[in-house]
């Protein structure tokens, strides 16, 4: 069998446990301030929109507000930031930052891609990075991960811990930045039968047809839920939800179904931002996006603002997966040393991660 896992990064395993940023949903925009000395310019403004899911999505677009924040408090300035409740609100919402003299603006999402260019294009001496895009521009900066090697080892880690033999995964909107999680897991889990002899069942997503289960959107909602219903029902035990707050409704199915059932996280160890769940994460996919907007802002801030990529890697600790915290106990005890092992393979190149969703 031919594996296809995706060059993706991952962080130091056993200690693993990252912040994660994802952004919101309102229209006007608020400030902040902050406290510390720092070597930014006086009239330096950074800036941040979400997309619809919102600062407090315990997530996406509350890990790229939190590395704002941080940075903007280190350099002692002031910020801004303004909520998107749908995707109307993208283009007037950086217009408003714009207007409003923010010389750094930091859009969160893939689907801020065309407002981003376009706002970028009009106004080339205000500079733009956005997280999980890797569109170009002389005055944008893309903020990337190669997601799908960290999924793989999460992938490997539910087919080990699964009992019924099937583990189930569903996604928000079909958009790379979400298939790429749904990759790596798949492909992880195949890697797990290869190596064991086993025939563990990837239930809502095929990787080779790139078909799978998909609510249309990141609301916590009841399509979420149904659609997390749905795989319960196809005897899964591990669930991994991927867009930002459907992973709640996600809970709510399980919760329902009254069976033992563990969940996987994206974007930030979710055992820290929704701790009154933490019983039921296998683990979290962690992507560093919090670091990644820091580190952006503050070299915008030092004058050194760069259109380079910044991507995210398994070398360089851009990715990973949290603890397994709450079931150290219940996995099996080679599994971190395995875990270990496929990484160090990941990294020198004899485990080939490659995924239709990764960073080229």
């Amino acid at each position: 069998m031919t594996i296809t896992t995706r060059k993706a990064v991952f962080s130091g395993l056993a200690t693993l446990g990252v912040a994660a940023l994802l952004a919101g949903c309102a229209s006007a925009p608020e400030e902040g301030g902050g406290s510390t000395d720092g070597a930014a310019a006086p009239d330096f403004l950074p800036c941040i929109v979400s997309d619809s899911g919102g600062f407090d999505d315990k997530s996406f677009n509350q890990l790229g507000y939190e590395g704002l924040v941080e940075a903007a408090d280190a350099l002692g300035v002031d910020y801004k930031q303004v909520e998107s409740a749908t995707e109307t609100d993208f283009a007037p919402n950086i217009t408003s930052l714009v207007d409003q003299g923010c010389n750094l603006i930091v859009t969160v999402g893939f689907l801020l891609e065309e407002a981003t260019t376009e706002a970028a294009a009009a106004n080339p001496d205000v500079e733009f990075t956005i997280i999980d895009s890797s569109i170009e521009g002389e005055n944008i900066k893309p903020i990337i991960f190669d997601t799908a090697q960290a999924a793989f080892l999460a992938g490997y880690a539910a087919a080990s811990y699964s009992k019924t033999g099937s583990v189930g995964t569903f996604g928000g909107m079909q958009i790379p930045t979400v298939t790429i999680f749904m990759d790596g897991f798949a492909d992880g889990v195949a890697y797990f039968n290869e190596q064991k002899g086993t025939d563990v069942k990837v239930v809502g997503w095929d990787v080779a047809s790139q078909t799978g289960s998909f609510t249309g959107g990141f609301e916590a909602n009841e399509v979420a839920k149904s659609s997390a219903q749905g795989l319960i029902d196809q005897n899964v035990d591990v669930l991994l939800p991927v867009g930002g707050p459907i992973f709640l409704s996600a809970i709510e199915a399980i919760k329902d179904s009254g069976k033992d059932i563990a969940m996987i996280g994206v974007d930030a160890d979710l055992v820290e931002t929704s701790p009154d769940n933490a019983s039921l994460f296998l683990t979290s996919i962690l992507k560093q996006m919090k670091v990644g907007v820091a580190d952006v802002v503050t070299a915008a801030a030092g004058g050194e603002f760069s259109n380079e990529p910044y991507v995210g890697t398994l070398e360089n600790d851009g990715v990973g997966i949290a603890p397994f915290h709450d079931f150290d106990s219940k996995v099996d005890p080679a599994l971190a040393d395995e875990l270990e092992t496929i990484k160090a393979g990941i990294i020198d190149g004899s485990i080939p991660v490659e995924s239709p969703s990764s960073p080229k």
